[in-house]
């Protein structure tokens, strides 16, 4: 058993390996945090950005994050592309210390660790300048109730969560990601008004705002889009 203060499990108590009355239906997992988080939200894709270094958990001054620490840092939590940076502590005020470095990631690193570093010449900053970032999270793609793999209703994962797209919300250019991100040529036709059958998951009202040289819809700007009334009659 462990404290959790020790630096490796060696450390902890334990009556030693092979000392146990436990089955493989008991096998323990684990889920780690990493060393980059969001907290402050319900979700994981947005919350206030929060670094691990050396043994304690610290925040980040809104002057030295910029939109390519964002998409180093969405991609890394595995939560799409940026959709909004938010400064003064907007997610509310962290604890312990405010990380005191500015990162300078160029924007294509997988994680937020291998970016450049220098001194911040924010300081001092204080958690009244915490910054938080929201994250689209959007994941996963596919196409549902066509005739074939490549044609169907558009249907995108958001936090875990299968949903269906407004035909407003949805054009040419994001059809053509998709189409490639498939393994299914270009778009053709981007029919909507439940062209392939109502869905039943919840309605995406978000817009994707692809330039057509992505290779993953996730790699997209997201921009939110209100509309009074959503009904799977318009699924794209």
């Amino acid at each position: 058993s462990c404290e959790g203060s020790e630096s490796t499990l060696k450390e902890c108590d334990s009556p030693g390996w092979g000392e146990q009355d436990c089955s493989h239906a008991e096998d323990a997992g684990v889920i780690c945090s990493g060393n980059i988080r969001l907290v402050g939200r319900a979700n994981l894709c947005s919350g206030r950005v929060e670094m691990y270094h050396g043994s304690s958990w610290g925040t980040v001054c809104d002057a030295d994050f910029d939109q390519r620490d964002a998409e180093v840092v969405c991609r890394e939590l595995g939560c799409g592309v940026p959709k909004e940076l938010r400064g003064a502590a907007a997610f509310g005020q962290g604890a312990g210390q405010v990380w005191a470095e500015e990162i300078q990631c160029s924007g294509n690193e997988s994680h937020i660790y291998f970016c450049p570093k220098a001194p911040s010449q924010n300081q001092p900053c204080s958690h009244g300048n915490d910054v938080g970032l929201v994250c689209s999270g959007y994941t996963e793609s596919r196409l549902a109730d066509g005739p074939d793999n490549c044609s169907g209703r558009v249907e995108l994962q958001h936090l875990g969560k299968w949903g269906t797209v407004c035909d407003a919300c949805w054009d040419r250019r994001a059809s053509n990601v998709l189409c490639q991100q498939l393994k299914c040529g270009t778009a053709v036709a981007v029919p909507g008004q439940a062209w392939f059958g109502e869905g039943s998951e919840p309605i995406r009202a978000d817009v994707f705002d692809c330039h057509g040289n992505e290779t993953r819809l996730s790699q997209c700007a997201v921009s939110s889009w209100s509309r009074a009334v959503l009904s799977h009659g318009q699924d794209a």
